[in-house]
């Protein structure tokens, strides 16, 4: 059962070949070792989700907080609306929306600018 085609554009047949989560964890799990913390926008659906999956396959789930980059959007600038389309806009990022890289970027870009700004980190541990 696949869902959500319509949103990010993946098939089954996309990543029906795909290693699993835990087969991937380890390579995630050293590439983020050394950060002090995840970005991700609206952080607590993504900081659920990784949990979940560490949770299904019995994996440890990443210490760092998660700093929320709609926090982090509304606090420094008071963008509203706040959906990451909107803040991109805002910061002049280049988003191509819901292909997990340029999320990813975009939510980099939003807290480099934020910290340039003279943001001083807010961690959502929840």
């Amino acid at each position: 059962w696949f869902a959500f085609t319509h949103v990010h554009g993946l098939t089954w047949e996309d990543v029906r070949d795909a290693p699993t989560f835990a087969e991937l964890w380890p390579v995630l799990h050293e590439t983020i070792a050394e950060a002090d913390f995840l970005a991700a926008h609206n952080a607590s659906f993504d900081r659920r989700v990784m949990e979940s999956c560490c949770r299904t396959y019995g994996l440890a789930r990443p210490s760092q907080p998660f700093v929320c980059t709609v926090k982090v959007a509304r606090t420094v600038w008071g963008v509203y609306p706040t959906k990451l389309p909107d803040v991109c806009s805002h910061l002049d990022i280049p988003l191509n929306h819901h292909q997990a890289d340029s999320d990813a970027e975009a939510c980099a870009r939003i807290v480099i600018a934020a910290r340039k700004a003279g943001w001083q980190r807010l961690v959502s541990r929840g």
